[in-house]
């Protein structure tokens, strides 16, 4: 009967996903601002509440839980800088950026490096936003395999847990739209923090504590703040995560689609601050790993063993929660590949003009084309962290021209938008495929340096300007001078 507990907790999780699924179908027919947008934008009507969830349900995926304790069977509690970055770049977005957005009548980011700097830009812009958010999909599917595997090994091995966490992914996003992802990470985040808690009070006790735990580790860095992981690469952390929030369209999607600016800004800076402690909490369970488990194969399954090897109950909860973790981000990610192909891809090929139907179901294959695509990625991923912000470090090239755009307009030209994104594109590319041409220990510091060179050559060399993202605030109108 303990056997089945993990199951029965995982089909009831599913149930109440699919329940909250179908209620989003019923919120998104009765809203007013066209089924398009309701699907792919929740009709721009998002509370607080759910803007602070999606964001971090968004941000802690299988990176920040598997993921991280997967770094952190070998380098410590360090590892949970990961996403202490994350929260990071939540906070500062919130602070700087969210109302802006909410502002903004574009819908993607590619769609704002078009109408600043042209049609070229958008264009490549498409291709980078892409190729890092179908990337970040696929270590969701990762994450979802290795979990589903070892909570329920006579049921599922690491392939076909894949697969099944696809098809949640994909339910869901295609029943419900944007309203479902929402939704469903009120129930996801109150899931993962909940089963985090548990689990680690349980695998404490199991282990005998802290003091036992020490004692069965092999000399390391295990509970040093920084040094497991090196300040280089934590300071790389930092910036890839203030630099990815800025501009990736999954987190601008978020603001996109808050009801006002207040909102944007608030659950912005709530969501960040709900995402700050994931990491170092699931960091911990890499390091009982460790101690408990060490020589593990794949240290990708660090957490998953060590949650089923508690009690069948706070393991299957647990367990559940980190999988809560993928659907949450899973779902945001392909909401925005998405709003993409439609927004940027299929609304400029063709001039046709559709039924409200029609156009819902164009939206629903693009979700399904893109999570087709995606899981073939997923078969060939490795290391997770490592892969996930070696792709986020494209953005650096989107957030440059985003913040100069809004802060100092002057400097930007029109044919930055190409030549800078262009530019990230083909560092990532060398970095990736060329690893003679590395510089420095993260890809960031790269990508930073060449965008504000090739930034800087447009500023000086291109005379044209670049056109502005945000409308020109009305000018309130002076008031008449008293009558004497």
């Amino acid at each position: 009967m303990q056997a089945n507990i993990p199951l029965m907790i995982l089909i009831g999780y599913v149930i109440v996903l699919t329940l909250l699924s179908w209620k989003a179908t019923k919120i998104q027919n009765s809203g007013s601002g066209g089924k398009m947008l309701n699907y792919l934008l929740a009709g721009q009507k998002l509370p607080t509440a759910v803007v602070a969830v999606m964001l971090t349900g968004l941000a802690v995926g299988g990176a920040s839980t598997v993921g991280v304790a997967e770094q952190a069977y070998t380098k410590g509690i360090a590892a949970g800088w990961y996403n202490g970055a994350w929260g990071t770049g939540g906070i500062v977005v919130g602070l700087i950026l969210a109302a802006k957005y909410r502002r903004m009548r574009q819908h993607t980011v590619p769609e704002m490096m078009g109408s600043a700097f042209g049609s070229g830009a958008r264009l490549v812009g498409v291709v980078a936003q892409l190729l890092i958010m179908m990337t970040i999909t696929s270590l969701q599917y990762v994450a979802g395999g290795a979990i589903l595997a070892s909570m329920l090994p006579g049921i599922f091995t690491f392939n076909t847990g894949m697969l099944a966490s696809a098809v949640v992914f994909i339910g869901i996003t295609l029943a419900g739209g944007y309203w479902a992802s929402g939704l469903t990470n009120v129930v996801n985040v109150i899931f993962i923090y909940v089963g985090i808690f548990a689990a680690l009070f349980s695998g404490f006790k199991s282990l005998g504590g802290i003091e036992a735990i020490v004692d069965a580790l092999p000399p390391g860095p295990w509970f040093e703040p920084v040094n497991g992981i090196g300040m280089a690469i934590v300071t790389g952390w930092m910036v890839v995560m203030v630099t990815m929030a800025c501009t990736t369209q999954a987190v601008v999607q978020i603001s996109l689609a808050a009801k006002d600016e207040k909102t944007a800004r608030n659950g912005f800076i709530i969501g960040g601050i709900l995402t700050l402690p994931a990491g170092f909490l699931c960091a911990l369970f890499g390091i009982m790993a460790a101690a408990k488990f060490p020589g593990l194969e794949k240290p990708a399954l660090a957490l998953p063993t060590i949650a089923a090897s508690i009690s069948p109950l706070i393991g299957g909860i647990f367990l559940a929660g980190l999988w809560a973790a993928d659907v949450s981000t899973a779902v945001g990610l392909l909401m925005g590949c998405s709003t993409l192909l439609i927004q940027d891809v299929w609304k400029r090929m063709t001039t046709r003009t559709f039924s409200p139907n029609t156009e819902l179901l164009i939206s629903r294959l693009a979700v399904f084309l893109v999570s087709a695509c995606s899981l073939g990625l997923a078969l060939t991923a490795v290391g997770i962290l490592q892969t996930i912000t070696s792709a986020l470090a494209i953005t650096t090239s989107f957030t440059l021209l985003v913040l100069t755009n809004l802060y100092a307009p002057r400097l930007c030209k029109k044919s930055a938008g190409f030549w800078t994104i262009l530019a990230s594109l083909v560092v990532w590319a060398l970095w990736t495929f060329v690893p003679a041409t590395r510089i420095g220990p993260h890809l960031i510091y790269m990508e930073w340096i060449v965008c504000l060179t090739v930034f800087g050559l447009t500023c000086a060399l291109d005379p044209r300007p670049a056109a502005a993202l945000l409308p020109k605030e009305p000018e309130t109108p002076k008031a008449a001078a008293p009558a004497d």
